[in-house]
């Protein structure tokens, strides 16, 4: 294929002059009068024709013409990089959205299908509660239970006042505070938990009761993210144990 060539003034001689080209190439006639022509005026402002896209107008305005010479669409020029970075942070935005609005309406259906009724979401919200709250008893018990053995180790402690404490009480004492500090962290967490499944539950039942009502699913935007559960809440076992109590010394 020859490359696009300059021509005169107006479209009619563009398409004549392409027409030309391609007949030069050995192209039959009616084959090259049903092809497509574009053209364009390059940055010295001289006309160029050809049978496909121009390169040298790839940063210009192209006019795709028909055999008569008339337009058949205008061809814009190619993005710059700027432009294509724009497109590209919009592309991303709104395939963002697309997923956000399918996992709404994913959480909407899942809801309808798990809570028929007002009753059946309480009965979950209650079940939730009680595992959570069984869970910060038995931590509560721990820390009495560690509390009991703080209290023996001081007064153990109160037998050697004004004199220097055997290492092994000191690593004792050391080891039932730190249990005792860590234990008061998963309270804490358990605690947050416990507001964090209410709040849950909360917007829950405020979504569920706008979609019993008939709003379709999806309509309501994506539920706020509170599912993550804090890892220390359900981990007493990574919970130091105390040392065994020292023997009293006579």
């Amino acid at each position: 294929m020859r490359s696009p060539s300059v021509t005169w003034r107006g479209t009619r001689g563009a398409v004549s002059a392409a027409l030309l080209v391609c007949a030069a190439a050995g192209l039959p006639v009616a084959h090259a009068q049903g092809a497509a022509i574009y053209t364009c005026e390059d940055d010295k402002g001289r006309r160029i024709t050809s049978d496909r896209p121009i390169a040298e107008c790839v940063a210009r305005e192209q006019k795709q013409l028909n055999r008569d010479g008339s337009l058949r669409r205008t061809v814009p020029p190619a993005p710059t990089p700027e432009e294509r970075a724009e497109q590209e942070l919009r592309d991303r935005r709104a395939a963002e959205a697309r997923a956000l609005q399918a996992d709404a309406v994913r959480q909407d259906r899942t809801l309808l299908q798990r809570y028929k009724a007002p009753e059946d979401h309480q009965r979950a919200r209650v079940a939730a509660l009680d595992v959570a709250r069984t869970a910060m008893a038995a931590t509560d018990q721990r820390l009495a239970g560690l509390a009991q053995e703080r209290k023996q180790y001081a007064q153990e402690a109160e037998f050697y006042r004004g004199r220097a404490q055997p290492p092994k009480l000191q690593q004792s004492i050391e080891a039932v505070e730190t249990a005792m500090a860590a234990q008061r962290s998963v309270a804490q967490n358990q605690r947050a938990e416990l507001d964090r499944i209410n709040r849950l539950y909360d917007i829950e039942l405020d979504r569920l009761k706008q979609l019993w009502a008939g709003a379709p699913p999806g309509s309501l935007g994506s539920i706020t993210s509170v599912r993550a559960t804090p890892a220390a809440a359900s981990s007493p076992a990574a919970v130091p144990a105390a040392a065994p109590a020292p023997a009293r010394k006579p």
